[in-house]
């Protein structure tokens, strides 16, 4: 076995552990739902139905699933419940593909903008720090140079944070304190990570203002500041979601989605909830790629998003 092998393994095995919540939540009630039917009837996909909304799918895209499968059912004819899994993991890996618009690489390739700069978004509490701290980590061991841009200060915390994740992941950091225009320390990081020949400068920014105009007013100014060092920056604007938050994590999604260019997700705390059904959800309903999950704590617990890897997880018996 190689090397890549044993990574591959650990990854798996990791993002089995990571679902196992959902994954028993979901199982439980489905082998309950058709335990003695022998066929795939309504009573059957209206208890899975409740499954999946249960599981924070969400009502708009778990009826269009259930469609897909009432489709299927009536094609094939004579489906039994013993075939249901199949036919539910197909059809949801089906949307997951539609609703991806791109598919996403562990490292950056060779014809991507240096730096590759990332505004990272989101409100306090979704463990946005830690996914930034765990996503320099990444890019550090494909051999990438990073540096952090501490641009929230508004949050005493924030700074300190940073600080702590940008040592653990052994990066650099731009920071000016808490108060400091959040601007002025992206247009900095930025500068850094030009003329000392980073490949990513990843910019964390203030979780919530006091209102949604101010918060699109601020992300706006960052923006426009980025593209007087960089052109085109940011190249990613990534959303994070806390899983365990289920149909909050939906409303979180639509007001960033309304007030900036978010282009990915990345969806955390899996590995504590049973309603990891979020992903599928979210994905679906924003037409927003997912582009990392988390399914654990330690720092190489965040994982590209690899929706058949996923799926088959989720739904294995």
């Amino acid at each position: 076995m190689g090397l890549f092998d044993i990574f591959s393994k650990n990854k798996e095995e990791k993002l089995d552990k990571g679902l196992s919540k959902t994954r028993s939540n979901i199982f439980s009630r489905l082998s309950k739902a058709v335990a003695g039917r022998s066929t795939v009837d309504a009573m059957v996909l209206d208890e899975l139905e409740e499954i999946l909304v249960s599981s924070d799918v969400g009502v708009a895209t778990t009826i269009k699933i259930i469609e897909r499968i009432e489709k299927r059912v009536a094609q094939e004819k004579y489906l039994g419940t013993e075939e249901l899994n199949r036919i539910l993991r197909e059809e949801v890996t089906a949307l997951l593909y539609e609703n991806r618009a791109d598919d996403f690489s562990e490292v950056l390739s060779e014809s991507e903008e240096r730096p590759y700069v990332i505004m990272v978004v989101g409100v306090n509490g979704v463990g946005k720090t830690t996914t930034i701290g765990k996503l320099a980590h990444k890019f550090r061991k494909a051999g990438k140079k990073v540096v952090l841009g501490a641009a929230d200060t508004f949050r005493a915390a924030a700074v300190d944070q940073l600080t702590i994740w940008s040592q653990r992941a052994d990066v650099p950091m731009v920071a000016r304190g808490m108060g400091t225009d959040p601007a002025s320390v992206a247009y900095e990081t930025l500068e850094y990570a030009r003329d000392k020949g980073f490949d990513v400068a990843i910019l964390d920014t203030a979780g919530r203002l006091h209102n949604k105009v101010n918060l699109m007013n601020e992300l706006g100014k960052i923006r426009r500041v980025m593209q007087k060092v960089v052109p085109g920056a940011p190249h990613e604007v990534l959303l994070i979601l806390d899983g365990s938050t289920g149909q909050n994590a939906f409303e979180q999604a639509r007001q960033f989605i309304s007030v900036t260019e978010v282009n990915a997700l990345a969806i955390t705390k899996l590995d504590g909830t049973a309603k990891g059904g979020v992903v599928i959800g979210v994905s679906d309903q924003f037409s927003v790629p997912v582009k990392y999950i988390g399914v654990g704590e330690s720092i190489d617990d965040l994982q590209m998003f690899d929706r058949e890897a996923f799926v088959e997880t989720l739904f294995q018996s």
